[in-house]
């Protein structure tokens, strides 16, 4: 059965390229994201490992971890590495899963026989400190991941846990935000300090609060 957003995240214990972890251990007080793959030595892929290495100080600077996931086994992936930091100019920096017997890709719902027979879909999940799935995503093997988007979306994750607001379409850091509709005007008076515009009583954009 399919997790859904603010479900436990399922814990596991799996054998990395970074050796044996304990998931909900391994995430520890962070965020972390868990992404998966369909196979070793794909071409999309290879781009996107690749790039998430790249912004690992990004998702660092965020405070979240990043694992991946395919269904080869540990030395598979150690070769695949090796193509990675080749082609893409890069030095993968994160543990990546080995799960030939689909026990983790089973867990998280990332067989789809429709799309890939018995491989896992390009699944992306998001999970806060507490262990809570906040955001999940599914592409299909063609389509390579935008993880500009996903650093978006987690700056909005953890902006909205912290404040009483929610982020428009296309908001990017730094932008005016909406103030939560169980917020009442005295309440935002206070929350608000630097003022809000009320467009209409259930539509009030302030700048966002911890910039």
């Amino acid at each position: 059965m399919a997790i859904r957003l603010g479900d436990e995240a399922p814990d596991f214990s799996a054998q990395t390229t970074e050796g044996p972890v304990n998931f909900h251990q391994w995430i520890g007080d962070k965020w972390a994201i868990l992404f998966s793959h369909p196979a070793d030595f794909t071409p999309v892929c290879t781009t996107e490992l690749g790039l998430v290495a790249k912004l690992k100080g990004e998702f660092d600077k965020r405070n979240v971890k990043i694992m991946g996931l395919s269904v080869d086994p540990v030395d598979s992936h150690q070769g695949w590495i090796k193509d990675i930091n080749e082609t893409q100019n890069a030095t993968v920096n994160f543990p990546i899963i080995a799960d030939p017997e689909k026990k983790v890709a089973n867990l998280y719902d990332m067989i789809h026989p429709n799309a890939l027979n018995n491989l896992t879909v390009r699944s992306v999940f998001v999970i806060g400190p507490d262990k809570k799935l906040k955001l999940t995503l599914t592409y299909p093997a063609s389509t390579g991941r935008n993880f500009d988007e996903l650093l978006r979306v987690i700056d909005s994750l953890q902006l909205t846990a912290k404040y009483s607001v929610a982020t428009p379409a296309n908001w990017k850091d730094g932008e005016d935000c909406i103030i939560s509709p169980s917020v009442s005007d005295a309440d935002a008076d206070q929350r608000f300090p630097k003022g809000y515009k009320r467009i209409k009583p259930y539509l009030r954009v302030t700048p966002q609060p911890n910039k």
